[in-house]
């Protein structure tokens, strides 16, 4: 997992870099610009919209007695989702956008699931009880 990670903070900014300086040569640096200016816009509005969203499907699914465990990786999805989208770049934005909108997000949200079942079934991870 660490070299997963450790891959993504030093790829990922590069390729951004790369991305900006491309996108500038051919749209022009303002144009890019406020195209980043215009998708944190937007994806803070998506990632308000999002989060209240869940947290009423929260309210509800605990007003009925139930676990919200689907309200809550929608909630992680999210709030990933706004992160990377403060970040400046094209690539960065498409992930966030991906994490906020519900069609792609829940994909992303079963194999989040998936991955810690697996997690917990081997023991890599594990949770405490109060």
């Amino acid at each position: 997992m660490f070299r997963w990670m450790l891959l993504f903070i030093l790829i990922v900014p590069a390729l951004e870099i790369g991305i900006l300086v491309w996108a500038g040569g051919i749209i022009g640096p303002w144009w890019v610009v406020l195209l980043i200016v215009l998708t944190g816009v937007i994806g803070a509005w998506l990632a308000k919209k999002q989060g209240l969203d869940t947290i009423n499907r929260a309210r509800q699914s605990m007003s009925y007695g139930q676990l919200p465990h689907g309200e809550i990786f929608d909630g992680i999805c999210i709030l990933l989702g706004a992160a990377v989208l403060l970040t400046p770049g094209f690539i960065t934005d498409a992930m966030g956008f991906l994490l906020l909108l519900p069609v792609t997000r829940d994909p992303i949200k079963r194999g989040m699931q998936k991955a810690l079942r697996t997690m917990m079934e081997r023991g890599t991870i594990t949770f405490y009880r109060r």
